[in-house]
């Protein structure tokens, strides 16, 4: 591979701040705030789940993966490592599509500007199919939708993994999962609507694919030393320095922080995998 800055799947900050461009900070749904802070990993158990979630895959030089709604490309750096046949990164955003083809420009990644729910690529096309942090900001009708997108994709005997936020216990009240599902919406300006660990098996269920791992880890994505351990020392440093100096995505992260510690009880990483 050669040595440029692009095919070392680092991307500029120009890209970084296109996410959002047509929307004012304090506009911006919580995921691109928190990438305008710097921080590239931006799943619910950390890139510590996404790795048991890809060694539970098992990818190897065979597999033709599909990531959907790949965002900022962390994860499909690790799968590229293992040096699948064919990987395609599915993302509906423009802004992040083109992050995404600027960071892997050289490689073998192909990027799709697409939804996840009809990404145009051929059925039975692969072996591997996963997302992350995707499927809790759909509705019901929509997560089903992108469920049954990942089957048709997937090939006899393949292999879809998710990596999400659920809500605890199972038996968790009505009440208390809407005043989850309000707060969270109203603060990060997403929908979102998590599923308890039981809901999630069966989704996958639903669509006749049979769960073989699963993995829970605690929320923690803006705690100081969740965001040291997924970035490194330098990205900290460099996301601290941001945030000292940029008072509005401060405050909109903080805001976050203080939320996900409020339900830290009620709220939880999760990552399944199911084979057809």
């Amino acid at each position: 591979m050669k040595t440029s800055h692009t095919t070392q799947m680092e991307v500029s900050r120009a890209s970084i701040e296109s996410l959002g461009e047509n929307q004012r900070p304090e506009k911006l749904q919580g995921h691109w705030v928190i990438a305008r802070a710097g921080k590239r990993v931006l799943r619910p158990g950390g890139m510590e789940l996404t790795l048991s979630m890809l060694g539970a895959l098992r990818i190897g030089r065979q597999d033709r993966v599909v990531e959907l709604a790949a965002g900022l490309g962390a994860t499909a750096q690790r799968v590229l490592q293992s040096n699948p046949r064919e990987f395609w990164a599915v993302e509906r955003e423009p802004a992040a599509a083109r992050l995404l083809e600027e960071r892997f420009a050289g490689t073998k990644a192909r990027v799709v500007q697409a939804d996840s729910a009809q990404t145009g690529l051929p059925a039975h096309s692969a072996t591997v199919v996963y997302s992350e942090a995707l499927l809790t900001m759909q509705s019901q009708i929509q997560k089903e939708r992108i469920v049954s997108e990942a089957v048709r994709l997937l090939t006899e005997d393949g292999r879809y993994g998710i990596h999400e936020l659920c809500l605890r216990p199972d038996d968790i009240s009505d009440q208390k999962r809407r005043e989850i599902q309000a707060a969270l919406s109203s603060e990060t300006h997403n929908g979102f609507q998590p599923l308890t660990q039981a809901e999630w098996h069966a989704l996958l269920k639903q669509h006749d694919l049979r769960v073989t791992w699963s993995a829970v880890a605690p929320m923690q994505l803006l705690e100081p030393r969740r965001v040291l351990q997924d970035e490194g020392f330098i990205r900290a440093i460099g996301i601290a320095f941001r945030l000292a100096t940029n008072g509005i995505i401060r405050e909109r992260i903080r805001a976050m922080r203080r939320l996900f510690n409020t339900y830290s009880d009620h709220i939880g990483a999760y990552s399944i995998i199911g084979e057809l």
